[in-house]
């Protein structure tokens, strides 16, 4: 049996850029892809914190260091610059590669650049 699993995500990301006339896609700056084990041109889960839109597309690679989170074609629609996003990336993982498995989580500050990076998210407590 697998299982998907959230393989990486960039948490609070701050769109950059929504661009309608270019190839559909999600630009993202090339050091994020990395820190987070996202791929190009792998597809990827949008999620819109301003608006709670929430849309699949796939990832291109945007200059190292500069921060980029640029949604582009149809996904350009969903978005306003500066809207807050959550970038998720997912995988089927067998029950033997799930033991010792962990996602890599990469949490932005509004100028995308990280605030820190870890593998587990706390308990939620009511």
């Amino acid at each position: 049996m697998l299982s998907t699993m959230l393989k990486g995500k960039l948490h609070m990301a701050a769109v950059t850029q929504a661009e309608l006339w270019y190839d559909g896609s999600c630009a993202i700056d090339a050091d994020l892809v990395e820190l987070a084990g996202l791929r190009e041109f792998e597809q990827i889960d949008i999620y819109n914190v301003n608006n709670g839109e929430r849309f699949t597309t796939y990832v291109i690679l945007a200059e190292r260091g500069s921060g980029t989170i640029s949604m582009n074609g149809a996904a350009a629609r969903k978005v306003q610059v500066g809207d807050r996003v959550i970038i998720g990336a997912y995988g089927q993982y067998t029950e033997q590669q799930l033991e010792g498995y962990k996602p890599r989580l990469v949490y932005l500050d509004d100028k995308n650049k990280v605030e820190r990076t870890t593998n587990t998210i706390p308990m939620q407590l009511v």
